[in-house]
Parts: C-alpha cells; structure tokens; sequence
C-alpha cells in the first residue's frame, strides 16, 4: 500500500505529464497542468477535552485548454492514466464549442519561473512532518489548553485546534514550463469565551502558524486569548465624532485588502475599482510604502511563482505613495493592452513609516503601545463586527470593537461602533505604521495609525 504523506508521488507526476501529452495529441494547440495534493490532520479540543479529530486527503489535476483560438479549463480527481483519454477527448470537444477568445494564451516562457525546480527552494518544508504521529499531534492540542487554569476565574468555554497541513503543486505547460512549490503548515488557533459578574459574555481569538513545527508558539496562544476576553468586559459607548484611529497589527490587513484588490487586473479591466487609472499617480501621502517581498526564505506565503507559472519578485506596490504596479494576469493584460505582471500580491508588506506631523520613536520595535503613545487619544481597534467597502468608489463602512484611550493609555473598552468613509481620504490621513507585522500571515501588515476618523455609535 502506497504511504500517505502528502506530497505528490511519482505516479501522479507521470499522471500530468501524460495528461499534457495527451491534451497535445488529442488536438489542443497549448495546455497547462496543474497537480495539487494537500494533506491535512486537526485535533480539537473543547475545555481540555478531545472534541473532534478530522483527516483530509485531497488531490487534483487541472486542464487549461487552448484549441482553435477558444480556451476552457477542467479539473478532475480522478488520476488514473486510463481514463485519460476519454476525460480529454470530451474537454477539448467542449472547448470546440465555446466562442474564440484571442486574448487567451500561455505566458510568455522569458516570465515564468526556472527555480522552482524540487519545490523546497524557499525552505517551507519540515522534513521532520512525515515522523509527526497522532498521539504527537493530540498531546500537543491538549497541553494547550488553559482551560482549568482559568475556569475559576470567568472562563467558560475554550475551543482549541491543533493542525498540520502539507501542500504540494506542480505546474507544467506545453512552454516547457515545469516548476513546483512545496510548503508544510503548523497551525494552533483558540477562542475562549468569558462571563462577568452580571452573565455578560465576551470572547476572544488568537493564534499562530509556521511553515516549521519547532518555531509554533502554542502555549502563548490560550493566554493571550484569554487576556484579550477579559480586557473586553465593561465596554462603554462612546459618543460619534472624529478620532485618532490605530488599529492593530492582527486586523490592519481589513483595510490593506481591498486596496490590493482594488488594483488587481480583473478589477480595473471591468472599472469596478477606485483605483482605476491610479499606475504612476501619487495617490497616497509620500511617506507610505507597500512592498511585494513574496522570495523570502522560510516566510509564510512565500511563493517563486504564480498560478500560471509567471515567477514572482520583490517589487514596490505604492513607493513614496506612487501606485507602481498593477496585478495583471496574461490573459488580463490583453483584455487592457497593458504589460502583464503577476496576478496577485503574493506577500505584501506596509513599511515603517512616520507622517511628519508625529514624532518617530526611538525604540527598535514599534507596536500598538508605541503607536498610541505617538498618537495620544483616540481609539483602538482591535477587531471587526462586519461591514463592508465599495470596489467601485472606495466607501466603507465597518463595525469595529477596541479600546478609548487617552495620554497612550487605555482607558476602557468601547462598543457598537461603527467606522465609515472613503479608503483614499483614511490612507491619506495616515498617520503611522509599526513594524509588529505578524509573520503566521501572509499579508505582513503591522498597526496602523490614522487621523480623523469618522466614528459613529
């Protein structure tokens, strides 16, 4: 019996190399492979206690077809040489049905990547997984648990979850393409619920994940949940006005993300974007800086190359506030006449920088408390209650929970608030970014400081 330890056997690599030839042969004029395995084990935990055990194996092979100037794209979980043939034969029919589209097409070979050769070259992998037991992974999901540590004390529920995953993929084309990616996860997230004196609840979540098991920061995780539950009990509602905003590290990225999308091909080639037109154009203050930095060895998100095979590289998204790159897939950047880049931010990072109305600090390491202090008054945001943002205009509004502070001190935790305006005008108002980004993400978006924010309770 083959072992299963997640990565692609050499079997199913044969499996998408003959599917390429055969797609070829079969009449496509280009094709693209891709070949996914992941595997994934989780152990939950409910107040100490074994609550559930999940195991999940999952593998698929994608087909991009381009025949006849038409294109189409099929993926099955069926890899199984013999029923190649009859798979692609009805793929490549089908295609022959759909209307031509002369703009799609494989990337150009000079753009692709030619490093990715093993899959292991960023160092993501943990050659110590495949020794990884359950008895392992279950110990380690209850020992972090805090539960009767602190049941005495107005914690009434914990639920924990230890996971591991492997993913492993291989792209080919009929470009000569081939390059694969293989990465392991170590993940430990918790959320706790605690009751005051008077039956009101509230809860908390934290986390943390790492391509390496070793560097996982399990037992921190359920206390800093828990700190973070008890600091919420006795909010009170504060009247609207405008306030310094700074919001933390764990959910800045809510007001990164739909700037990233925003400037993303599809987005702009429908005008559904507020950043439309925006390449060249100073649209935020001189001193913000976003990077793309998606090569960096043992980092989550780390990636040498992009869904169509395009290679990644470090490359400023806003510099000094100039827009200076787009998200434009092959087929994209013909739709729009524009040169192609990559098709999405891979690990973006928002550098430290200061507005020079607030004075910079002097410590090494600048995180919310440093922010404050910087700022003075105004509010801390700590999380989000839903809400949303307009792709098109750039209106949003948010609900949001934190913390009223004032001379850098919190003084007590706030609710039912709700943030709203225009993400231009806020990134505009920005006062500050730290450099406390949590590397467990693949967005590294440190606290964020803001100035006259428009709060509403």
């Amino acid at each position: 019996m083959e072992e299963i330890n997640g990565m692609l056997t050499a079997e199913e690599i044969l499996v998408a190399e003959k599917c390429l030839e055969k797609s070829l042969a079969l009449g496509a004029d280009n094709v693209r492979i891709t070949l996914n395995k992941s595997l994934m084990e989780l152990f939950g935990t409910l107040n100490g206690e074994l609550d559930k055990v999940s195991h999940c194996l999952d593998r698929s092979i994608s087909v991009c077809l381009f025949v006849d100037g038409k294109f189409g794209s099929f993926s099955t979980n069926r890899l199984v040489e013999s029923e190649l043939d009859d798979f692609l034969k009805k793929a490549i029919a089908t295609v022959r049905m759909l209307a031509e589209d002369p703009c799609r097409d494989l990337p150009d070979p000079s753009r692709t990547a030619k490093n990715a050769v093993t899959g292991k070259e960023l160092g993501l992998y943990d050659e110590t997984y495949p020794a990884l037991t359950s008895d392992e992974r279950l110990r380690m999901a209850i020992d972090a648990s805090i539960f009767k540590m602190h049941c005495d004390e107005g914690l009434i529920s914990e639920e924990g979850e230890y996971s591991d995953s492997i993913f492993d993929s291989l792209v080919l084309d009929s470009n000569e393409l081939r390059c694969r990616h293989t990465e392991t996860s170590f993940e430990y997230g918790v959320e706790v619920t605690v009751q005051d004196a008077d039956g009101n609840r509230f809860s908390s979540y934290w986390w943390d994940a790492t391509p390496m098991l070793k560097d996982l920061n399990i037992k921190d995780c359920g206390e800093i949940a828990f700190k973070r539950a008890m600091s919420q009990i006795g909010p009170v509602k504060i009247e609207s006005g405008k306030y310094s905003m700074v919001i933390e590290s764990e959910v800045a990225s809510r007001l990164v993300t739909p700037v990233l999308n925003a400037l993303g091909g599809y987005s702009l080639q429908q005008k559904n974007s507020f950043m439309l037109d925006s390449l060249g154009k100073k649209m935020f203050p001189e001193w913000l800086n976003i990077w793309d930095r998606p090569v960096s060895v043992g980092e989550t998100g780390s990636r040498l190359f992009d869904s169509e095979g395009v290679a990644t590289a470090e490359m400023p998204i806003v510099e000094n506030g100039v827009v200076k790159e787009y998200f434009v897939n092959t087929y994209m950047s013909r739709k729009m006449g524009v040169e192609a880049t990559v098709e999405d931010a891979t690990r973006p990072v928002v550098l430290p920088c200061f507005a020079p109305s607030v004075a910079e600090p002097v410590e090494a390491t600048c995180g919310k408390e440093e922010l404050m202090r910087i700022v003075g008054e105004g509010i801390l945001v700590t999380g989000f209650n839903g809400g949303n943002s307009n792709s098109a205009t750039g209106d949003f509004s948010f609900g949001v929970e934190g913390f009223l502070f004032k001379d850098g001190k919190i003084v007590h935790p706030v609710r039912e608030m709700l943030i709203t305006g225009n993400l231009l005008t806020l990134w505009n108002n920005l006062l500050a970014a730290g450099n406390d980004a949590r590397f467990c993400k693949s967005k590294l978006i440190p606290t964020l400081a803001f100035g006259n924010v428009d709060f509403s309770a």
